[in-house]
């Protein structure tokens, strides 16, 4: 017999606009914080580094417009659309990379991992530690079923982040992402409540 009932939603309308945005530490001197419109020049920064221009579609034209997007993330916070943490040294250091949730459905559970590092913190592992550590927050803290991790096929580094960091490969999106050189098909990563590896 098929139910009349509405499927209630994975997390609660509301409970992360409750919430206010914690720091979550890292190892090596790092934490995960909120991200401060004294970060402009971060993101400016962030934008003209090759690594980052090729593989995200973060484009920022002045700190007045690096500004402005940090506003927006903390609104996004309020509206439970989209979670930005940034990658900084602890007590006060500067940022030198992003990590968050975009595209947050609480009805459905559901929210896929971006991030970027800056060269100053490439390769030593940060990244994968960093999305250990928010995915832990995303099904633990915040109570989402599904996390999902999407990088161009010609982007092995991301793969390896995913790989280690607990996220199964499910499959090949084609043609799924415009970069500035054309369409890039995608792998697909995912982490569910219950799986091993975080």
């Amino acid at each position: 017999m098929i139910s009349d009932s509405p499927i209630p939603s994975v997390v609660p309308a509301g409970r992360m606009a409750r919430m206010r945005q914690p720091v979550l530490g890292l190892s090596g001197g790092l934490e995960l914080r909120p991200w401060r419109r004294s970060d402009a020049n971060v993101l400016v920064a962030a934008g003209q580094d090759p690594a980052i221009r090729r593989w995200t579609l973060l484009h920022v034209d002045s700190p007045e417009d690096a500004r402005e997007r940090i506003d927006r993330m903390h609104e996004r916070w309020q509206t439970e659309l989209s979670a930005m943490w940034a990658i900084a040294r602890t007590e006060g250091g500067e940022a030198a990379g992003l990590i968050g949730w975009s595209g947050i459905d609480l009805k459905g559970g559901g929210a896929e991992i971006v991030y970027w590092v800056l060269p100053a913190v490439r390769g030593g592992g940060v990244a994968v530690e960093a999305t250990k550590r928010v995915s832990r927050w995303a099904l633990d803290d915040l109570g989402l079923h599904r996390l999902r991790l999407c990088h161009s096929v010609a982007n092995p580094a991301s793969c390896r982040v995913a790989v280690k960091a607990g996220y199964s490969l499910e499959g090949t999106m084609r043609s799924a992402l415009l970069h500035a050189d054309g369409w890039h098909h995608q792998h697909l990563h995912a982490l569910v409540q219950g799986d091993i590896g975080i």
